[in-house]
């Protein structure tokens, strides 16, 4: 299909749109022994179970239903998705995010080790011959034996069964700030820190050069959708024998899933899963050519229950007032570049949250990014104020990165009191 193709088919009526999505999960039922679908209690999900629900009733008491809980979904969603499930009877799975395996040490005590050996002039026991680091396990079992009781002192270690939580996503890898054109190293914080430092394979490249700059100030990363979503769904997958997957993607969302389709088209093979021994797996996306007014006038044609998130509204920029669109995790930033992100929804909507997250870390890294990309040269409130100070602050000066918030003099500052704590 053709970019122009899509887009005729994007226009079609509702009709034709769930008759073309019968015909897709038909033909993905004709071909899966262990079918599953993905489930997050968000709208779209919810009608691509209710099409095999209405339609293929005769499959859904062998359908698994596999929601992931990441630990941070929107509690509207998790209570959503566990009443559909008893309601609808479904084989109902929830993917959880694993536990470590190993002892470790948070990025705070990595650093440590890490500056210790450089101090000592024996960095080089824990690197490749590119200057890169052996490995994270290599590092710690560097540490000194001193070093190593004082940090066990300060509690700067994970210990064993220590659940991969989005906590632990953000301290070993980073912060999900930006979107994934800015997440190209999947690697832990401490591992590119000595990339950026000992590294003689960086590229040349001036983009690329201009990109190391902005992580040597930010610690921000993507991988914490693969640690709290992708590999505990798959981990899921392989314990129940799953060999295909339905998706409630729609081309509309991002360019991305849009050439995702083009390319692949409703029904592909994937890569292959170790515990399929040989046999191909696949993905479906049925609702490939929907929209979001699709999706909607599809649960008011059918009285199709959603979550109550999306009935929740927060004030745009443009001072309108807007409900909810999508769901996802509570402390992703990824879209804070763009006006009205989830942050800045997330600060209205779910306040409590958007405190602990910002609190936790996640203003400190704003404020990094806000200086690493720096939109004007001039004093912003960031350098004259705490994060503390300025998460109470009205109006509020995280909610992008172009620079309007930051460049607010301090005389505009507004505190609130009433803040719920």
């Amino acid at each position: 299909m053709k970019w122009h193709e899509l887009e005729i088919e994007q226009k079609r009526d509702l009709d034709y749109k769930i008759a073309m999505a019968r015909r897709v999960i038909g033909e993905a039922f004709d071909r899966a022994a262990v079918p599953a679908l993905a489930f997050s209690g968000g709208k779209d999900s919810t009608v691509l179970l209710d099409l095999v629900r209405r339609f293929f009733p005769e499959y859904l008491p062998s359908l698994i239903v596999i929601y992931g809980n990441t630990g941070v979904e929107y509690p509207e969603c998790v209570k959503f998705a566990r009443r559909i499930a008893k309601e609808w009877r479904l084989d109902f799975h929830e993917a959880r995010p694993g536990r470590t395996s190993r002892p470790g040490f948070k990025y705070d005590g990595q650093r440590r080790i890490w500056q210790r050996l450089i101090d000592d002039g024996s960095i080089g026991q824990v690197l490749k011959g590119d200057g890169k680091l052996k490995s994270t396990l290599a590092l710690e079992r560097a540490c000194p034996p001193d070093l190593r009781v004082e940090l066990e002192r300060e509690r700067l270690v994970w210990r064993q069964g220590t659940l991969m939580s989005y906590w632990w996503c953000a301290d070993q890898y980073g912060w999900p700030l930006l979107g994934k054109a800015w997440s190209k190293l999947a690697a832990r914080r401490i591992n590119i820190d000595t990339f950026l430092r000992f590294s003689e394979s960086q590229s040349k490249d001036p983009k690329l050069l201009a990109y190391y700059d902005v992580l040597r100030q930010a610690k921000i990363s993507q991988h914490c959708c693969y640690v709290l979503k992708k590999e505990p769904a798959e981990r899921v997958q392989a314990r129940l024998g799953v060999d295909l997957i339905f998706k409630g993607l729609m081309a509309q969302e991002s360019r991305t899933r849009a050439i995702n389709f083009l390319t692949r088209g409703y029904l592909f093979e994937g890569r292959q899963r170790k515990h399929l021994r040989g046999r191909p797996f696949f993905h479906c996306q049925p609702m490939a050519i929907w929209t979001e007014t699709d999706v909607w006038d599809y649960i008011r044609r059918y009285d199709v229950p959603y979550s109550s998130l999306y009935d929740m509204t927060y004030i745009a920029l443009d001072g309108s007032t807007r409900h909810i669109r999508r769901n996802g995790c509570l402390g992703c930033a990824t879209d804070i570049q763009f006006a009205d992100n989830s942050l800045r929804v997330l600060r209205q909507t779910h306040r409590r949250a958007w405190r602990v997250v910002m609190r936790q870390g996640m203003a400190g890294e704003i404020r990094n990014l806000q200086r690493a990309l720096r939109y004007a040269p001039q004093l912003t409130l960031f350098d004259v104020f705490s994060d503390e100070e300025l998460i109470d602050a009205q109006p509020c000066v995280f909610d992008d990165l172009d620079g309007r918030g930051g460049m607010l003099r301090p005389e505009d500052l507004v505190y609130d009191p009433e803040v719920d704590e």
